[in-house]
């Protein structure tokens, strides 16, 4: 059986450790804010736990993030809600190309990519961060301890200081929600 206090107590101080990456949030905030009022979209991508992460993110600003704000939806697309594409594209090409072939397939000058992977090291992950930096594409991520292969080849990096898979997740919604409600109080002023 679990010790609820000490997960718990795990869980408050890794969220307090995010404090750290305080200038880095606010510079998301304000891409998020700039790429949206522009016209412009944010696609998200992950895999397993981190692809319902991307879903139930998009889903905040495609819909509605806090039941008393009523407003426009915003353009957070993510791009594994296609599951026949998904399929057809891992058989006809890899796995590896899910991401990176809608990306290139959809995207604009100056839309931003989103990523979360809890390891970093995502191949379908890194495949998409090498598509957007060809396509002058701006990139984010939410990473692991370390970030894996895929911290280097992030502009806005985020690592949440743990190995443990359930604490990372935990912190990267935290986080996904506080980014969009924080871009969300300035695009309604």
């Amino acid at each position: 059986m679990g010790n609820l206090k000490k997960v718990l107590s795990e869980k408050i101080n890794l969220q307090k450790k995010l404090i750290k990456n305080e200038k880095i949030i606010n510079k998301i905030i304000n891409l998020f804010v700039k790429t949206l009022n522009n016209n412009n979209t944010i696609y998200i991508c992950g895999n397993g736990g981190s692809a319902s992460d991307a879903e139930h993110l998009s889903t905040e600003f495609l819909v509605r993030l806090r039941p008393k704000v009523n407003r426009k939806p915003y353009s957070i697309i993510n791009l594994g809600m296609n599951i026949p594409y998904i399929t057809a594209c891992a058989n006809d090409y890899s796995f590896e190309e899910i991401f990176s072939r809608s990306l290139e397939a959809i995207s604009k000058p100056d839309d931003l990519l989103w990523v979360i992977s809890t390891s970093g090291n995502s191949k379908n992950i890194i495949k998409v961060l090498k598509k957007a930096k060809i396509l002058k594409i701006k990139t984010i991520g939410f990473y692991g301890k370390t970030g894996g292969g895929c911290k280097k080849l992030t502009e806005y990096p985020i690592c949440v200081q743990s190995t443990n898979t359930a604490r990372i997740q935990e912190c990267h919604i935290f986080l996904g929600h506080y980014i969009l409600e924080h871009t969300e109080n300035i695009l309604i002023k």
